[in-house]
C-alpha cells in the first residue's frame, strides 16, 4: 500500500487485524451481509448491508473493546477499567470487561437514553450518571482514571480500538469478495480508520468511502487542514456519530487510506433510517444509517458491489418515533398544518370531511378556540396527517384553499 508520507505509517497493521480476529474468535459474531433490492436498484449495481446492528450489545464497539481490554497486562486488570460513553461504547466496554473478569466502571450523560443505561448495567459494569454532554462526561472518566489508577478504554483513539474495529473489513473481504465500494459512517474515526487498514492492504482498488453527519463533520476540515480540527457544538440526532473531533491515531490512518468523506442531512438520516425498517426489515439507529443516507442522496457516486455498514442498532424508542415520523414528512408521507377556522358547530367536522375526499389519514388534531391571537369567531387547528408524497401534500393543501381555510404556515 501507498502512503503521501513515509514517516505516517499507520500505528496499526494487518497483522494486528488478523491478530485481533483470532481473539474475538467465539466473542464477536461474524454478522450477517444482506442484499438490499432497493439501494441496489437505484445504485445500479449490488448493494448489501453488512449487518453490525446485529452484533452483541447492538454494535461494533465490543470488538475493539476487548481486544483493548485483552492486551493489558496483569496488574492493569487488577486496577479496573474505566469508560465514558452515551450508549454503544459503554456496552462494549461492560460486556467486554465481565466476559475477561476485569472491573468496569462507566461514565455516562445524565440525558443518556434509559434503555442504554438499563443495558450497561445489565452486563455488569458500574454506571455513573455525570455531566449533560459527552466532553463533560468524558473529562470526568479520565479524571477517575487518574485518582484510582483504572485504565481508560478510548473508544476510538487508541491502536487495539482499531485492530478491533478493522475485523469488520476482513468479513467484508469474506463476505463479499467483490466489493468495489465500501461506505461506513465516521464519528471519531476507529471503525473507518479499521477497515481501511484491513482492506487496503489487502484489496488496495477497493474505494473507502466515510460518511458524517453534516452538523457534526469534523473530518473535511480536519483534513483539509492536515490535522484534527474540533467543530464547536456538534449537533445531529446521529449520536453515536457526534464527536467533536476526530481521534489523533485514527486521522492519520484516515487521511492516507480512505478515498473521500462526505456529509448528509438529518432529512437524509431520518430517510434512510425509515427505509432500513421498512425495506430491510432492520433496526438501525441513525448513525448505523449514515451509509444508506449517502447513498439515498447521491446513489449514482457509488461503484458496485457496494457494501454499507450498519454499524448499529441502539436507538431510543423515543428518538425512533420521533426519527421516522420525521423521515416520512422528508419523504412527503407525514404533513403537519395548522389552520384558522370560523367557530361554529360542525366546522371541524366539515374540516375533516375536505380531508377525507382528498384521502388524507387525519393522526392528531390539535383544536384552540382561546388564544390572544385569534378573533372572537375563529378558532385555530392542528393537524398531523398521513400522505402518499409529495405530490399528495400539495393535493392536501391546495384542497384546504379552495375550501376557503387559511393554511398558516
Amino acid at each position: 500500500m501507498s502512503y503521501r508520507k513515509a514517516d505516517l505509517l499507520p500505528p496499526v497493521t494487518l497483522d494486528d487485524v488478523r491478530g485481533a480476529q483470532k481473539m474475538l474468535t467465539g466473542v464477536a459474531r461474524v454478522t450477517a451481509m444482506e442484499g438490499s433490492r432497493h439501494l441496489s436498484q437505484l445504485v445500479g449495481a449490488p448493494v448489501h448491508l453488512k449487518c453490525e446492528n446485529l452484533q452483541r450489545t447492538g454494535s461494533f464497539k465490543l470488538r475493539g473493546a476487548y481486544v483493548r481490554i485483552a492486551g493489558l497486562l496483569p496488574e492493569e486488570r487488577a486496577a479496573g477499567v474505566v469508560a465514558a460513553s452515551a450508549g454503544n461504547h459503554a456496552q462494549g466496554v461492560a460486556l467486554a470487561s465481565a466476559l475477561l473478569g476485569v472491573a468496569s466502571t462507566v461514565f455516562m450523560p445524565k440525558g443518556a437514553p434509559l434503555p442504554k443505561i438499563s443495558a450497561t448495567r445489565e452486563y455488569g459494569a458500574e454506571v455513573r450518571l455525570y455531566g449533560q454532554v459527552v466532553d463533560e462526561t468524558l473529562a470526568a472518566a479520565q479524571e477517575y482514571a487518574a485518582e484510582t489508577g483504572a485504565v481508560f478504554i478510548h473508544p476510538f483513539d487508541h491502536p487495539d480500538i482499531i485492530a478491533g474495529q478493522g475485523t469488520v473489513g476482513l468479513e467484508i473481504l469474506e463476505q463479499c469478495p467483490e466489493v468495489r465500494t465500501i461506505v461506513v459512517g465516521i464519528g471519531g474515526g476507529g471503525l473507518a480508520a479499521g477497515i481501511a487498514v484491513a482492506v487496503k492492504a489487502i484489496r488496495p482498488d477497493v474505494r473507502i468511502v466515510g460518511v458524517q453527519a453534516a452538523g457534526a463533520a469534523a473530518y473535511p476540515p480536519s483534513l483539509a487542514a492536515g490535522h484534527p480540527v474540533s467543530v464547536e457544538n456538534p449537533a445531529t440526532m446521529a449520536d453515536g456519530i457526534k464527536v467533536g473531533r476526530p481521534g489523533d491515531v485514527p486521522f492519520r490512518i484516515i487521511g492516507d487510506l480512505v478515498d473521500e468523506v462526505r456529509t448528509v442531512t438529518e432529512d437524509e438520516l431520518s430517510t434512510a433510517l425509515l427505509l432500513c425498517l421498512e425495506r430491510a426489515k432492520l433496526v438501525v439507529e441513525p448513525a448505523g444509517a449514515s451509509p444508506v443516507a449517502a447513498l439515498l442522496s447521491d446513489p449514482g457516486a457509488f461503484e458496485g458491489p457496494v457494501v454499507a455498514v450498519l454499524s448499529g442498532g441502539n436507538v431510543d424508542p423515543v428518538l425512533m418515533q420521533r426519527v421516522l415520523r420525521h423521515g416520512m414528512a422528508a419523504q412527503g408521507r407525514y404533513l403537519a398544518v395548522r389552520l384558522r377556522l370560523t367557530d361554529r358547530p360542525g366546522a371541524l367536522a366539515t374540516l375533516l370531511g375536505v380531508l377525507s375526499v382528498v384521502d388524507a389519514n387525519v393522526l392528531d388534531v390539535s383544536h384552540v378556540r382561546t388564544d390572544p391571537r385569534l378573533g372572537l369567531t375563529e378558532a385555530e387547528v392542528e393537524l398531523h396527517l398521513e400522505t402518499k408524497g409529495p405530490v399528495h401534500c400539495a393535493e392536501v393543501g391546495q384542497a384546504l384553499r379552495e375550501a376557503g381555510y387559511t393554511v398558516i404556515d
